[in-house]
């Protein structure tokens, strides 16, 4: 039987032509080449992200909304960084507000939203959250006197217990923080589902997708939620983080701001001279991502990262497979997360018994392979698998990783059971 291909996975760049891309990949460690599993942390950034960079900060630099050259090619590029993020996020330009990173956005929307809040009304969370979706809102319990409510995690799977959620929920809810993939685990948890699940109850909803959006085309129009938020080093662009929200929603926030700062979104949410030349990258990356699918020549930016994201899902799916079912042959090596076929990205965690998490990162660094080792400040979903104390070895698949890398880290790994 004829295997049938996607045609619009076949018409995305293979990974070796996706590497070529990647300056940090011509790194060499006693002579081996240094493979990346670090992206979960933050990828590694392709040579047309510092180029856009570079252009902006040597020809363009300065600041917005004045009358001479250089201001105005500013203006016009954060519009056109804008436009290139909602196409990304399925919003529009006028809703993509940028900031530092995920985390200080996240506080700054809490300490907006906290001003239209009091005691007794409620804050809902999950135990899967990164804690850059936990202490912004946990803040607003002593801040505000608001009450937070806490959605367990099925340890058994890293999954969200839906009953959970369903229990927490309530006439009291002012807001659902919670988040699309699990920075630890991987997990993807439905936030269609869940959204539909606050507006019932008459909350609004805030998604943490800064895991997901490297792994997942986001589609905020068909999640349904109110405010999303994004961070461009994880799908290899520069450190800067991308909020997403309703034009309505953003205007009508009590928004800590200085008086002469533009009122109208998405400025409104914006404070202070922004990273410039960060936006210009988080939109370069944007573009390199549409360009990896033949589509971009003659679609939509929006068409070919379609076909981007099919084609990387489908082998981050595969490596994923691959390393899950190898690793679990190892004695003594536990997984932990939702297993391959359900709902995830290409990020699992381990550990293995006799050894500390940072020894087994050690090992695998000294043969050139790079994982990252801790709680990720995903500290609860850490201490709930009872591992606060020395944390999970996390291994993450990006759009640069070969099958060959893969091998190497097995290799590595099943080198400590000698």
């Amino acid at each position: 039987m004829t295997t049938m291909i996607d045609p619009a996975i076949s018409d995305v760049a293979s990974v070796e032509g996706i590497r070529d891309h990647f300056p940090a990949l011509e790194r060499e460690q006693d002579g081996v080449p240094v493979a990346y599993f670090d992206g979960p942390g933050g990828t590694q950034v392709p040579q047309v992200v510092v180029d856009a960079m570079s252009e902006y900060l040597l020809h363009h630099n300065a600041n917005t909304h004045w009358r001479y050259p250089t201001s105005e090619e500013t203006d016009a590029l954060i519009a056109r960084s804008r436009e290139a993020l909602a196409d990304l996020l399925n919003g529009r330009p006028d809703e993509i507000v940028f900031g530092q990173n995920m985390t200080t956005l996240a506080f700054h929307l809490a300490r907006s939203l906290g001003r239209e809040w009091g005691k007794g009304d409620e804050v809902v969370i999950t135990e899967l959250d990164h804690h850059g979706n936990v202490a912004p809102w946990r803040a607003l319990e002593k801040d505000r006197g608001i009450t937070i409510r806490t959605v367990e995690m099925r340890t058994e799977d890293g999954r969200l217990d839906w009953s959970s959620l369903e229990s927490a929920l309530g006439p009291r809810t002012k807001l659902l923080a919670i988040g699309a993939a699990s920075n630890a685990l991987g997990t993807i948890t439905d936030v269609t589902r869940a959204t539909a699940l606050a507006h019932k109850a008459g909350a609004r909803v805030f998604v943490d997708a800064v895991h997901y959006t490297p792994h997942v085309l986001v589609d905020v129009q068909a999640i349904g939620c109110d405010f999303l938020a994004c961070s461009a080093y994880k799908f290899y662009g520069p450190h800067i983080g991308v909020l997403w929200g309703r034009r309505e929603m953003i205007e009508a926030l009590d928004a800590p701001r200085l008086e002469p700062a533009p009122q109208e979104s998405p400025e409104r949410l914006e404070t202070g001279t922004q990273n410039h030349e960060g936006i210009v990258g988080a939109a370069a990356a944007v573009d390199f991502l549409a360009s990896l699918s033949a589509a971009h020549r003659h679609e939509s930016r929006r068409k070919a990262l379609t076909s981007t994201y099919a084609a990387l899902h489908a082998r981050g799916d595969a490596l994923l497979e691959r390393l899950w079912t190898e690793l679990a042959k190892i004695d003594g090596l536990t997984l932990y997360g939702p297993k391959p076929g359900t709902p995830r990205t290409p990020t699992l965690s381990f550990t293995l018994r006799g050894y500390r998490t940072d020894d087994v990162a050690s090992a695998l660094a000294k043969r050139a392979v790079y994982v990252s080792n801790g709680d990720f400040y995903a500290a609860t979903v850490v201490e709930r698998l009872g591992q606060a104390a020395d944390g999970l070895v996390r291994v993450g698949c990006s759009c640069y990783t070969s099958e060959d890398e893969v091998g190497r880290l097995i290799d590595g790994v099943r080198a400590l059971r000698g």
